[in-house]
């Protein structure tokens, strides 16, 4: 029976040899997701019809002996930040409800490109601006291992889409580690590159210096795969850096020779749940019985990252946001007496209460007698963080970390402690701000099967040395191969 389960490479296999069409995949998958998304919540738009004529065509074409992309035929599910002319855009919000843009993502010119079906678009939180898609408009997202847990933030839609068996791949974006902490939560690999490797263009903005577009998929291969198709110079815009795109799959099967991990003992310190440890501390020693060389780095400012970043990103947020003003963008109150209150009441009912914290905060740190004491300090910081890393890949490969805390946390625990929340992206958070490229691939899980990942980080656009790095350690075990409840057998 043809699934959504299989990896990337297989299910490649299957097409080419006509074992299976792309329309039986199509219809696999949405009907996974009319069986099991009422309950996950992974989706704010399902494309059926336009993802089956896709599916026909590049069957027809494949039949015809016509050339293909390199996704030909395989479903994606697309964060709801990336603007598509053919679904609906919404952010997670209520300010943009409704809204269909006139134009697509570069992104998603990429993927058409490459023949992938658009399955559809997944949940997330408001504007990005949360870690457990609690905070969207439209519900929450909830990891498929246990549904009465979170999936992460804000890309939980995406990451749970591939988790349940809705898509094989999904597009996801990180400001401070929305693609690495869902991953996590919901069992998959996810990865955000460097910044400047993928086009930013046609991204709904949270904070321009931090965000990124990455890959989602059970495997490592699948997220290479992906990101072939994703990265690659973009003169829209003017963050995309000019660089060949390595061929990522093909150097996979090669392993690091030597491999030099660097960890941080803060990184293990109070505050760590005793599961995560245990499964880092495992997975460390899968890599030394590879030869790996595991040893003890510096990152004297990376206790400075959370408070830095909420400096950072939330400015820019302010910034971003401020077009939303129910004139040029998004929803407009019915009744208003007057310019101001206008404006007022258009932001004040279609915001959430976590994206006007946000702004806020941000429109305080940007004020006259403020910028320099919080911003602009806020700047510096994230520099010495920068350094920190630079010092740090002088004399190892990788950094090895935990992605999350804890593991996924039940529905409404951090709903009402935003501090709480904040902190969940405290190993995340400094790899956005140093614009490092990051994974998490599935490492274990906890004592009641919550999946835990793993984070590895690499220095900038060392995505290649990352992703081989991390089959390294996919090839010695299989947790990756871990089906959740939702389905059936979930023993790795």
């Amino acid at each position: 029976m043809t699934t959504c389960h299989e990896t990337v490479p297989e299910l490649l296999s299957q097409l080419v040899a006509g074992d299976t069409t792309s329309l039986e995949l199509t219809e696999a998958c949405l009907q996974a997701i009319a069986t099991h998304d009422e309950a996950v919540g992974a989706f704010l738009h399902v494309a059926g019809d336009s993802a089956r004529e896709t599916a026909e065509s590049v069957d027809r074409r494949r039949a015809a002996g016509e050339p293909l992309g390199p996704l030909a035929g395989l479903p994606v599910a697309i964060k709801d930040a990336l603007v598509t002319t053919d679904q609906p855009t919404t952010c997670g919000s209520r300010m943009l409800e409704g809204w269909t843009p006139p134009y697509d993502a570069h992104v998603i010119e990429r993927l058409r490109q490459a023949d992938a079906v658009l399955i559809g678009k997944t949940n997330m939180d408001e504007f990005a601006m949360g870690s457990t898609t609690e905070n969207s408009a439209f519900g929450p997202t909830r990891t498929p291992w246990k549904l009465d847990c979170v999936a992460g933030g804000s890309s939980g839609g995406s990451a749970a889409a591939v988790a349940a068996g809705f898509a094989p791949l999904a597009v996801g974006s990180d400001t401070g580690g929305s693609i690495r902490q869902p991953a996590s939560f919901c069992g998959v690999v996810g990865l955000k590159p460097s910044y400047g490797r993928v086009s930013r263009y046609g991204l709904v903005a949270y904070a321009s210096s931090l965000d990124q577009v990455g890959p989602f998929a059970r495997d490592v291969a699948g997220a290479a795969s992906l990101l072939e198709v994703l990265a690659g110079h973009d003169q829209r815009d003017g963050t995309s850096v000019d660089m060949p795109v390595p061929r990522f799959q093909e150097q996979l099967d090669r392993p690091l020779d030597g491999l030099r991990i660097g960890i941080c003992p803060e990184h293990f310190s109070e505050g760590l749940d005793t599961g995560v440890r245990e499964t880092l501390e495992q997975a460390l020693d899968v890599y030394r019985r590879q030869g790996a060389v595991v040893q003890e780095i510096e990152l004297p400012h990376s206790r400075f990252a959370v408070a830095c970043y909420y400096l950072v990103a939330p400015s820019e947020a302010s910034s971003n946001l401020a077009r939303y003003d129910g004139i040029h963008y998004g929803r407009r109150a019915e009744d208003y007496d007057g310019l101001l209150q206008m404006y007022s009441d258009s932001r004040g009912a279609a915001f959430g209460p976590e994206v006007k914290r946000r702004i806020m905060l941000g429109t305080y740190a940007l004020s006259a007698g403020y910028y320099d004491a919080y911003y602009l300090r806020a700047q510096k910081v994230r520099r010495l963080i920068a350094q920190d890393y630079s010092r740090a890949f002088e004399s190892v490969d990788v950094i090895v970390s935990p992605v999350a805390p804890t593991p996924a946390v039940p529905v409404g625990q951090l709903a009402n402690d935003p501090l709480q929340m904040y902190l969940a992206d405290t190993y995340t958070i400094s790899a956005n701000l140093a614009g490092l490229p990051g994974i998490s691939i599935p490492a274990g899980f906890s004592s009641d099967r919550r999946p835990i990942g793993l984070q590895l980080l690499a220095d900038s656009f060392a995505e290649d040395r990352l992703l081989r790095a991390a089959a390294m350690y996919e090839r010695e075990t299989d947790w990756h191969r871990s089906l959740p409840p939702l389905d059936g057998d979930c023993s790795p």
